[in-house]
């Protein structure tokens, strides 16, 4: 049979022998080599050796298809400058003290465990529920280690619900720096206090480095942001949230018109307006001429709707406009106006909305920052969601959650090196 030789990759080892069991599986026999350890009280270097301790058996990488074992014997140390000379085991650098696999076989489990379940790493290498819950508990943080973190740039903050019919609500606040995004936050609840309270907590050598911090609506991260951050923090009401509210308001105008017309027209009239409702919701540019003769039969009914139509387009182009935040503040005024002129109430609510927060709705247009990126994240949640069943508990969601947004970059930086 020929022979192949490979590294294990563990430092301060020699191989004594390797074999397999009676299961196939590869037995790694291995010695230390090391010189000295530091004695867990005093923290002293100790280099006088008193024996072996038990025989450990952990499980590797595995080679060849095959679960791989390294079984090795720690030497103790004794240390000569305490009371009575107590002794110590070496534990390796390549072995966490009490665990039953090798660091390197703990990451691997992590990487396996990213946008994965913990069922089904566990049926793949063969381990149980526990181990790898235990894993990822002593690996991955609960919260943020604000200490790996430089710069934060720009900050997101958004709400999903954790169980049907908006149920449980939990807080998402992440950041973005050049594109890369990175998970701050999972908190119960959405109430001012509980954000106001983290947002407290980020160091000020952080809080520096904040650009801006980007919202919906909701008046509790607005409020939160402003007692916290004062008047130097640019806060920007994300133009996505402001397009569905105004177009929210077209899409009940027109429902409201189409249910009239229905009663008003023949059957076959109302036919040929078939297909209106998504016309109405694409970009005007994207419309194919069949399509805007639909639109133009639907105007030719109900002359106000073309002319909210009309409005609903020119705001659309006012977010699309590169301008600046005091331009842009004079557009919207100018568009507060025309629908005014135009006597069209549909659009009430909308307008007290836009009067209320108009300075943060043209924050966009300083940085042009939104939060479609921690949107896309509460996409990543909801899938995370459906892959493990539910995670109602926050502390498990926000490992789990860190693990798959990051958990390539941590832990091949860590093969890596």
């Amino acid at each position: 049979m020929g022979k192949i030789e490979i590294s294990i990759n563990l430092p301060d080892v020699n191989v004594l022998k390797v074999e397999e069991d009676k299961f196939q599986n590869i037995l790694i026999y291995v010695e230390k080599t090391e010189k000295f350890t530091h004695y867990r009280l005093c923290g002293k270097k100790i280099t006088k050796r008193h024996g072996h301790d038990r025989e450990r058996k952990v499980r590797h990488l595995s080679a060849f298809g095959k679960h791989t074992y390294i079984i090795y014997q720690p030497h103790r140390y004794v240390c000569e400058n305490c009371d009575n000379h107590p002794t110590t085991t070496a534990t390796p650098n390549w072995h966490h003290a009490n665990s039953a696999y090798t660091k390197d076989y703990e990451n691997h489990i992590l990487l396996e465990l990213v946008n994965s379940t913990i069922a089904d790493v566990c049926i793949k290498e063969k381990i149980s529920e526990e181990s790898v819950l235990g894993i990822l508990n002593r690996l991955i943080e609960t919260q943020v280690d604000w200490s790996t973190i430089d710069y934060l740039g720009i900050i997101g903050m958004d709400e999903i619900a954790l169980k049907k019919g908006y149920k449980d609500y939990v807080t998402i606040i992440s950041s973005r720096v050049a594109g890369k995004l990175r998970l701050l936050a999972v908190l119960n609840g959405r109430k001012k206090a509980v954000i106001k309270g983290f947002l407290k907590r980020i160091p000020k050598r952080l809080k520096k480095t904040v650009e801006a911090i980007c919202v919906d609506l909701y008046e509790g991260y607005i409020n939160a942001a402003k007692e916290v951050f004062k008047q130097t923090m640019i806060i920007v009401i994300d133009r996505y949230h402001v397009a569905k509210l105004y177009r929210g308001e077209l899409d009940k105008f027109r429902q409201k018109t189409l249910r009239q017309l229905k009663q008003e027209l023949s059957v076959r009239a109302y036919e040929k307006l078939k297909g209106a409702t998504l016309l109405l919701r694409k970009n005007n540019e994207c419309l194919a001429p069949k399509e805007k003769a639909v639109l133009n039969e639907l105007f030719s009914y109900s002359p106000e709707l073309m002319e909210a139509y009309r409005l609903v387009l020119e705001l659309t182009q006012l977010f699309n406009t590169h301008l600046s935040k005091q331009t842009a503040l004079i557009k919207l005024e100018e568009w507060i106006r025309q629908i005014k002129q135009s006597g069209l109430a549909c659009f009430n609510k909308f307008i007290a909305t836009l009067k209320k927060w108009k300075s943060e709705i043209a924050n966009y247009f300083i940085g042009r920052n939104s939060s479609g990126f921690i949107e896309g994240l509460n996409n990543k949640v909801k899938v995370l969601k459906r892959r493990c069943y539910g995670i109602f508990n926050v502390k498990h969601l926000f490992q789990r959650l860190h693990l798959d947004i990051s958990g390539y970059d941590i832990l091949l930086r860590k093969i890596a090196f």
